[in-house]
């Protein structure tokens, strides 16, 4: 019922800037969070931001002063502005969120991911 979709993935140059949007659809009821975990191969999954609906963020210390999670509760979507963009951000960014359908039902929900290559 629930999707998620991401979009502005890409190939940057290191010091550039990418945003990335994730929007949920569905028979939502609420979304208690959203945000993003990245991958890289030979790497573990690791939460790289995440904002609450009651609006706390946090952020692996590795992004800390380069990315900004935000949302738009209207359009159920949060956004991911990433700046100062280095090789190591390169991974498969996947994004993620607990949502409480209309049928009451909570689950977690994953989306399919999209890209983000640095080169140096």
């Amino acid at each position: 019922q629930v999707q998620l979709v991401e979009s502005g993935g890409g190939l940057v140059q290191a010091g550039g800037s990418l945003r990335l949007s994730c929007a949920a659809s569905g028979s939502i009821f609420s979304i208690n969070y959203m945000g993003w975990y990245r991958q890289a191969p030979g790497k573990q999954r690791e939460l790289v931001a995440r904002i609450t609906s009651g609006g706390p963020t946090n952020y692996a210390e590795s992004v800390k002063g380069r990315f900004t999670i935000s949302r738009d509760n209207a359009k159920n979507t949060v956004y991911l502005q990433m700046n100062s963009l280095k090789p190591e951000d390169t991974a498969v960014y996947i994004c993620n969120a607990l949502v409480t359908a209309t049928t009451r039902s909570t689950y977690e929900h994953w989306g399919q991911g999209t890209q983000v290559t640095v080169s140096s």
